[in-house]
C-alpha cells in the first residue's frame, strides 16, 4: 500500500495527458502525470504544424514544451517513470499503478497512452520521418499542395487519405503489395475516376535514398520480382505511410472494452466501463486523431475524473 492516495493518476505525457494535467490543476486536482519517455509522444517528431488554431507554423516539439511550461506553472506534477500495470481494488475503487522506479495509487486514472501509427518497414523510412515520410495526410497534406506524393497502402485509411491528398497535390501515386485495394468499392470507384491519382498494384516501396531530404525511390515489382528507381528534385514529393495504426492500450486490456482495433471505447465524458477510469486522445475510439482533439479529450477526461470525485469543475 502506498502512503499517499492521490486524486488523479495521468498515465501519458502527450497533448492529451498535458491537457488534463492543466485542467487538474485549475481544478486543485492532487494529480500526478506519469510519462513512459518523453513529454509530447508522437507530437515531437513533427518539424512543422499548421492547423493547430492559433499556432500556425508551430513544431512539435515547441509546442509540447509550451503545454508543459503552462501545466507546471499551475502546479502540475509531471513524473519520468514508465507504467507498467494498472489495477483497481474492486473493494475500495482506489487504482493501483506500478511504475518502474514507484508505485503510485489514486481515486481516478486518465489513460492517455495514445496510439503509434505502423511503420511501412521500407529502409530510409526512419531516417525521413518528419523530412519528407509522413503518416497523416491531414496533419501534413498542406506542405504537399501542387507536389507529388506517394500513398503507401491498400486499406480504406490509405484510400481516404489518398482522395483528400488529390485535392492538394499535383499528383496522387498509391503504393499498394497486392493486386487490389482493400478499401470499399465506392473509394476504389471515386479513386479510378481521379485524373490525379495514379494506383500501382503489385508494388512495394524498398528504400528511400537522400541527403536532407528524400530524392530516389526503390520500388520492386511483386509480379515480377525486378526493382527500379526513381529519382526526383529534394523536397518535390513526399511519401505517406497509411498502413493503420496500434492503439497502445496493453494496459488497459481487462479493464475497459476495446474495440475490434484494440481502441478504448468510451462516452463523450471519456468514461470507460471501469468507473474511474477515463481515456484521452488516440488511445480511445473517435473519428479524428489531431493534436486539437486529443488536448479537448484531456480536457474533458479532468474534468470528468473530478466531477466523478464529487469536486467542482470548470463551467
Amino acid at each position: 500500500m502506498c502512503e499517499h492516495v492521490h486524486d488523479l493518476v495521468i498515465v501519458g505525457g502527450g497533448p492529451a495527458g498535458l491537457s488534463a494535467a492543466i485542467y487538474a490543476s485549475r481544478s486543485l486536482l492532487d494529480a500526478v502525470t506519469l510519462e513512459r519517455e518523453a513529454l509530447g509522444g508522437q507530437v515531437i517528431l513533427t518539424s512543422e504544424i499548421d492547423n493547430y488554431p492559433g499556432v500556425p507554423h508551430a513544431d512539435g516539439f515547441s509546442l509540447v514544451d509550451a503545454m508543459r511550461t503552462q501545466a507546471e506553472e499551475l502546479g502540475a506534477t509531471i513524473v519520468m517513470d514508465p507504467v507498467s500495470a494498472i489495477e483497481r481494488d474492486p473493494v475500495s475503487g482506489v487504482f493501483h499503478v506500478s511504475g518502474a522506479t514507484a508505485a503510485y495509487e489514486a481515486k481516478a486514472v486518465v489513460a492517455a497512452l495514445g496510439a503509434r501509427p505502423r511503420v511501412a518497414g521500407f529502409k530510409g523510412e526512419t531516417d525521413f520521418t518528419g523530412r519528407g515520410v509522413s503518416y497523416c495526410a491531414t496533419c501534413d497534406g498542406m506542405f504537399y499542395r501542387n507536389k507529388h506524393v506517394f500513398v503507401i497502402g491498400g486499406g480504406n485509411s490509405a484510400a481516404e487519405e489518398a482522395l483528400f491528398l488529390s485535392r492538394l497535390a499535383s499528383t496522387v501515386t498509391m503504393v499498394v503489395r497486392k493486386d487490389h485495394l482493400r478499401a470499399q468499392k465506392a473509394l476504389l470507384a471515386e479513386l479510378e475516376a481521379s485524373e490525379r491519382v495514379e494506383i500501382r498494384y503489385e508494388t512495394s516501396l524498398l528504400e528511400v535514398f537522400g541527403d536532407v531530404l528524400p530524392h530516389t525511390l526503390r520500388f520492386r515489382d511483386n509480379r515480377s520480382g525486378k526493382t527500379y528507381e526513381e529519382t526526383y528534385e529534394e523536397g518535390s514529393f513526399g511519401i505517406f505511410v497509411l498502413v493503420g495504426r496500434e492503439p497502445q492500450t496493453e494496459l488497459l486490456r481487462g479493464l475497459v472494452e476495446l474495440d475490434e482495433s484494440g481502441y478504448a471505447v468510451t462516452d463523450e465524458r471519456m468514461a470507460t466501463s471501469t468507473p474511474g477510469l477515463f481515456v484521452a486522445g488516440d488511445a480511445r475510439r473517435k473519428p479524428l486523431r489531431q493534436i486539437v482533439t486529443a488536448d479537448s479529450d484531456g480536457a474533458v477526461a479532468a474534468t470528468s475524473a473530478a466531477a466523478y470525485l464529487g469536486l467542482p469543475v470548470e463551467g
